[in-house]
């Protein structure tokens, strides 16, 4: 586990920081659940949904990695309150794969979905972000498997909870639906400088309708 920053540290950082959280030395493993075993061999990333052409489009790991790298210098916020600063990200960018296989126009969303059924719910103009990236590389290192190798969703400016690790695919869709912890409480946009944590927060517009 990591260990929170100095108090000289932390007094440097606070303009950076959202409301509640704390500067973080290290990167702590949070998740829910095992750690998957990554057999390349069967790995596979999927879009699928409201594509533009109605297609499933597939990338295996060999052909995924070969997609255009790009690194991006980017902060991560945890809803248990403590933060990165400056972390270093390389990967595939959100719009590359939104290049490639096309959201049909009346797309307003995206589920993320990683191992094991788990998923994650995000409007697409936030996935679409010019930081958003589906990171295999942290600090020019590949990710560890506690940290969602071969393949986690990196979005800076929400929680980090909205960026699953062990990533499998994204599903368009054309309304909004709640995600694996947006459905047990989690708030549904999950915005840090807002503070958005816990679902009783949500304001009209905020969720999905009912």
């Amino acid at each position: 586990m990591g260990q929170p920053e100095s108090r000289e540290r932390q007094g440097a950082a606070q303009s950076e920081l959202p409301p509640g959280q704390r500067l973080q030395r290290g990167w702590p493993v949070t998740h829910y659940g095992p750690v998957p075993k990554f057999k390349p061999e069967r790995w596979e990333f999927r879009v699928f949904g409201a594509t533009a052409d109605g297609d499933k489009h597939c990338w295996n790991h060999e052909e995924f990695s070969a997609l255009p790298f790009e690194t991006v210098v980017a902060d991560l916020h945890c809803v248990t309150k403590f933060s990165m600063l400056g972390a270093e990200w390389g990967g595939v960018a959100t719009r590359t794969i939104v290049e490639l296989a096309p959201p049909a126009p009346e797309v307003t969303h995206v589920m993320v979905w990683a191992e094991y059924g788990f998923s994650s719910n995000l409007r697409l103009a936030d996935f679409l972000c010019d930081q958003t990236l589906f990171a295999t590389h942290n600090g020019g290192e590949l990710l560890t498997a506690e940290h969602g190798f071969p393949l986690r969703l990196v979005v800076p400016h929400l929680y980090a909870w909205k960026g699953p690790k062990w990533v499998r695919g994204i599903e368009y869709m054309t309304a909004d639906r709640r995600g694996f912890w947006e459905e047990r409480g989690y708030h549904n946009i999950g915005d840090p400088w807002r503070e958005q944590r816990y679902s009783y927060q949500e304001e009209p517009g905020d969720g999905p309708e009912l």
